[in-house]
C-alpha cells in the first residue's frame, strides 16, 4: 500500500557541483527537494522505490549506481558500474542526501502508455505493506526565450494544470494527463506521473505542492504526498 510519495526534477543543475557559480539559482528547489525526500523517510516506509523515466521499462537493483559523465562533470551517485540515466540518478542522489535507501529503481519509458503507466503504479503499491516513492519528471521545457525548446503558448497552462493536480494529489488528473501533448511540451514527466496516479489511486493521500518554478524556461515541481 502507498503511504507516501514525493515528486520531484531532474535539471542536472540540481547538484551543485554541476551548477558551480550558478548553484545559488536553484536553492529554493533544492530545500523543498529535500523536504520532500525527507518526508518520504519520516513516513516509516518498508519499501522505497524511485520512479524516472529512461531508455527501457525495467527495474534496477538497490546498489545500481549513476554518473553525470556525459554532462562533463565526474559526479557519480553509488559507487557500482553506472546503469541509471539522469532521471534515477538524480533521484538516488537526492536519497543520498536524506539518507534514504531505495530497494529498488523503477525505469519507465517516456513513450509508455497512460494504461501501462498507471498498472505499474498499482503494481508498485501492492509490493509491500508500506510503500514509498519518489518519483522524478520535468514539466514543460518550452516555456519562454530560455527554454530548451521553442516557446510554446501552451506550456504555461500545462504545467499549471500539473502543478494544481499534485497540490490536491489528484490522480485522476495525472492520470488523464495526453500522452501527445505532453511530448509536444518536451515535458519529461508524464509517465512517471502516471506511475504515481496508479500507485495513490484510492490511497487516500493528501498533497501539497512545494514548489514550482520554471528558472530556466523548464517547469520544475516538488511535492509531497502522505
Amino acid at each position: 500500500m502507498l503511504i507516501a510519495a514525493a515528486v520531484c526534477p531532474h535539471p542536472p543543475l540540481l547538484l551543485p557541483q554541476v551548477a558551480q557559480g550558478a548553484s545559488g539559482e536553484l536553492d529554493g528547489l533544492r530545500a523543498a527537494c529535500g523536504r520532500a525526500v525527507a518526508g518520504l523517510a519520516a513516513s516509516g516506509p518498508d519499501t522505497v522505490a524511485v520512479v524516472g523515466c529512461g531508455g527501457a521499462d525495467r527495474v534496477h537493483a538497490s546498489d545500481a549506481s549513476g554518473s553525470l559523465d556525459a554532462y562533463g562533470v565526474p559526479v557519480r551517485a553509488g559507487e557500482g558500474p553506472a546503469e541509471l540515466g539522469l532521471a534515477l540518478t538524480v533521484g538516488r542522489w537526492l536519497c543520498e542526501r536524506s539518507g534514504l535507501r531505495p530497494d529498488r529503481y523503477v525505469e519507465v519509458l517516456p513513450t509508455s502508455p497512460p494504461r501501462a503507466c498507471t498498472e505499474r503504479g498499482a503494481a508498485l503499491a501492492a509490493a509491500g505493506d508500506r510503500v514509498a516513492l519518489l518519483v522524478m519528471g520535468d514539466g514543460s521545457a518550452r516555456r519562454g526565450e530560455r527554454a530548451p525548446g521553442t516557446a510554446d503558448r501552451r506550456a504555461a497552462g500545462f504545467d499549471a494544470a500539473v502543478a494544481e493536480a499534485l497540490d490536491a494529489a489528484d490522480t485522476a488528473a495525472l492520470a488523464g494527463i495526453d500522452p501527445v501533448l505532453a511530448a509536444e511540451l518536451m515535458s519529461g514527466g508524464r509517465a512517471p506521473w502516471q506511475v504515481l496516479a496508479g500507485a495513490a489511486a484510492g490511497a487516500g493521500l493528501g498533497g501539497g505542492l512545494l514548489y514550482h518554478e520554471a528558472p530556466y524556461g523548464v517547469g520544475y515541481f516538488a511535492a509531497l504526498w502522505l
